[in-house]
């Protein structure tokens, strides 16, 4: 078959108006298999942490090198589309997350685990901007919330489903079993798009392996920045305080660096159109003030949470001394009605403003954290019913958000610049993802220690959940902040 009967056009030629649904079907199981590698690790760390004789600090590693991994390649996106097109960019990140997914099952070494962890985030990071370019490029704007909606509740199905089955299989087989979960979602992805992903570039011409080049010294400050910021704050609490603050220092040294490189870039680049490279971050989306308040949210939301996806499963386990399987059991209604909440607020999208979407879910995601506190040791008969309780109302308010705030944030964006302001807004929520990962870990280690406690798999304590608690309460706080920027997401 030739290359030319996969262009943008013929595709659409040869399966007609449902063309849009079938590409969007093909990276949604893609980005399934992505973000479940990113979630489903945080049922086994327990078990892990014993397995290598890991500290809390060390054991966290294998969610935040991921997080800072896939945060940094999220920025290469738009450059790799317009190279190498979407298929040859989306079929290496499915090749690349499937070998991951099996060197983690198959090491005998923590490094060789945090090695395949960090080959999967590289995957995932490129791979998540790719499904919103497509939602505001194929669709209509009044399709658009609609479209964002069935991707959603597609996508979270897995991760909703995955920590239930993750438990059973370590409770069953050992941690090694969820780095194989991802196997079957990518072998699935690679076939859909061999059949419905285009060989042609985000603009529908044909991808230019001639193009521009890559930005590598954009690349390697915001990693290096990222990963400043990451040791920073666990230094912070585990290590020396004043190597800590050095290290947060030379992060925002870099972070401030790679905004001027870019602004630097992007007028050389305006001087001489045809020599350079493209900025990685392209600073005249921030014109936009809507596309600029969804990124002050973007970077909020994300430490909320996945600060909370790792927090959670956590608390369950080493604060209430669940067992794994019980945990994903418990987490599963939550994720069902998280799904369901999406498809219903993907329709209220396109009729409803994005702003009192997006703060409507802020506040129940706020509540939902708040309200942990009134889980009691001493009344061991309400603790499952009011984790169930609390956790649907967690996800309840991340289904008003997920399908509102990109295309939302978005909508006033120019055509060519969809591609970098998906880009973007995902690079800042997972930036605030990886710091709020860490961020709960070394706030938790602190407030154990500050109670007197451990923080082990042995039995647990008042003094341990009261940790917890104010863990859970700094969450709403910084749920708080992110509603402020929210609301400024209203239409001119």
């Amino acid at each position: 078959m030739k290359s030319d009967d996969h262009t943008l056009p013929t595709l659409r030629e040869r399966y007609g108006e449902r063309y849009r649904w079938l590409l969007l079907l093909s990276v949604m199981v893609g980005t399934m298999a992505a973000i479940m590698s990113s979630t489903i690790v945080n049922v086994a760390i327990p078990d892990m942490s014993q397995h290598f004789a890991l500290g809390q600090e060390r054991a966290q590693w294998v969610t935040s090198g991921f997080m800072a991994a896939m945060t940094v390649s999220m920025l290469t996106t738009p450059w790799l589309l317009a190279r190498y097109g979407y298929r040859r960019t989306y079929s290496g990140c499915m090749w690349l997350l499937l070998v991951g997914g099996i060197v983690g099952g198959f090491a005998n070494n923590f490094p060789l685990v945090l090695a395949a962890r960090v080959a999967e985030g590289l995957a995932a990071g490129v791979v998540q901007p790719i499904p919103a370019i497509i939602i505001l490029r194929a669709f209509e704007p009044h399709e658009q919330g609609r479209a964002s909606g069935i991707f959603g509740m597609g996508v979270v199905l897995a991760p909703a489903i995955g920590p239930s089955i993750g438990g059973v299989l370590v409770d069953g087989f050992g941690w090694r079993s969820i780095f194989f979960m991802v196997v079957p979602f990518c072998l699935a992805s690679l076939y859909l798009a061999r059949r419905f992903v285009p060989i042609t570039s985000p603009g529908g011409g044909a991808a230019n392996p001639q193009g521009a080049g890559l930005d590598w010294r954009g690349l390697m400050l915001a990693g290096g920045g990222t990963l400043c910021l990451l040791n920073g704050l666990v230094e912070l609490q585990g290590g020396t305080p004043a190597t800590g603050m050095a290290l947060l220092g030379v992060s925002t040294l870099l972070l401030l660096t790679f905004v001027w490189l870019q602004r630097r870039t992007l007028k050389a680049r305006r001087r001489k159109p045809n020599e350079g490279v493209d900025p990685l971050m392209n600073l005249l989306l921030f014109n936009d003030r809507r596309f600029a308040m969804g990124s002050i949210v973007a970077f909020i939301y994300g430490i909320a949470l996945f600060g909370s996806t790792y927090l959670l499963p956590v608390y369950m386990q080493m604060g209430l001394g669940l067992s794994a399987s019980y945990v994903g059991t418990i987490l599963l209604p939550a994720g069902l009605v998280l799904a369901a909440t999406i498809a219903i607020v993907g329709r209220l999208a396109d009729r409803q403003p994005t702003h009192r979407l997006v703060s409507i879910g802020l506040v129940l995601l706020a509540a939902s954290f708040a309200l942990m506190v009134s889980i009691d040791l001493s009344r061991p008969g309400q603790i499952i019913p009011l984790l169930i309780t609390w956790a649907i109302l967690g996800r309840i308010g991340l289904g008003f958000i997920l399908p509102s705030l990109n295309i939302g944030a978005m909508r006033g964006l120019d055509r060519t610049f969809i591609p970098q302001g998906s880009s973007v807004i995902n690079f800042l929520r997972m930036l605030g993802g990886a710091a709020g990962v860490s961020l709960c870990g070394i706030v938790l280690e602190w407030r154990v220690a500050a109670h007197g406690a451990l923080l082990d798999t042995g039995t647990t304590s008042p003094q341990r959940m009261a940790a917890f608690n104010e863990t859970f309460v700094m969450l709403a706080a910084i749920c708080g902040l992110a509603i402020v920027a929210a609301l400024k997401l209203r239409d001119k």
